[in-house]
């Protein structure tokens, strides 16, 4: 929800619920190594029928449950016998993305579900298993696709940092791995404000990178909590310092060590400015206040 308004390039990573068994191997051919963009050498000809999947390397990590955030680099091809043209990549934009194992597309969850971590999958997809009647542009209703899937990490639902609660310009914050904001009656600061309340010991978070996070907001003038991903458990995961998150978010977490919880309070023209966010009842004059844990960052 934290992203900012405007047109963003839509990945090829589409929600839609579904189980199954894996299929045989699709006969392709892949080089390159783990965490590097792959090569994909297509046979001649069309696919055949059904879903296809292999598993090209197997990881050690935990396996993939349903519930997870899976955070994986990807490349999507159209295999239409011909061009079999590459269609999308996380490699080509330099940050991984976020699977949510369980609501991806059937041919996804059916190739990514049980898969450890640093493995490395392909499965071709027929039109069926994947995007149906409404693809997005780019793709054609009855279009095979091609994945090839590195794993790097796995969040389950109700990951949370350890952490002590604290303060910030009169709002308060709980501990623990469910804390709670209580923002107070008096008005709200004209400027930023950011607060480590505990410091984690992983590695500070660079601009570019994709950071997995459990965070809950508020809006300072109402009080109210407006987008919390403590009230499902799940965690969402946004890369920062590309312009797709509020300025407030790239001030505060830039540099920020994974396994920290970070309070901020931020102003209209750090966060959604004149246009507000009428969706979550939003105004442009809102001061917004964030609690956020960094889980970790890729």
């Amino acid at each position: 929800m934290l992203r900012r308004a405007g047109p963003r390039r839509r990945s090829l990573v589409v929600l839609a619920a579904c189980t199954g068994e894996e299929a045989a191997d699709p006969g392709l051919k892949v080089g390159g190594a783990f965490g590097v963009r792959p090569t994909v050498v297509f046979p001649e000809g069309r696919p055949s029928a059904g879903l296809r999947i292999d598993q090209l390397a197997a990881g050690r990590g935990e396996p993939l449950r349903s519930g997870d955030l899976a955070i994986a680099h990807y490349t999507a091809h159209v295999w239409d016998g011909r061009e079999n043209r590459l269609v999308d990549s996380s490699f080509t934009r330099g940050a991984p993305v976020a699977f949510p194992v369980g609501r991806l597309l059937p041919g996804l969850d059916k190739a990514l579900l049980g898969r450890r971590v640093g493995s490395r999958v392909i499965a071709a997809i027929p039109p069926g298993e994947g995007f149906g009647a409404n693809p997005p542009q780019g793709i054609a209703p009855g279009d095979d696709l091609v994945y090839v899937i590195d794993i790097l990490g796995a969040h389950p639902e109700g990951a949370s940092v350890k952490a002590r609660g604290g303060s910030l310009a009169g709002v308060r914050a709980g501990g623990g791995t469910r804390p709670r904001l209580s923002v107070p009656e008096s008005a709200p600061p004209a400027r930023f404000a950011a607060k480590v309340l505990s410091k984690g010991k992983g590695p500070r978070a660079r601009t570019g990178q994709l950071l997995v996070l459990q965070y809950q907001g508020a809006v300072w003038e109402r009080r109210r909590v407006f987008d919390s991903t403590w009230s499902t458990g799940l965690p969402k995961a946004f890369t920062i310092g590309d312009g797709s998150v509020i300025k407030g978010w790239d001030r505060a977490l830039a540099g920020v060590r994974v396994g920290s919880r970070v309070l901020m309070v931020v102003p209209p023209a750090q966060g959604y400015g004149p246009s507000g966010q009428p969706a979550f009842g939003i105004g442009p004059d809102d001061t917004l206040v964030f609690l956020v844990d960094v889980l970790a960052a890729y």
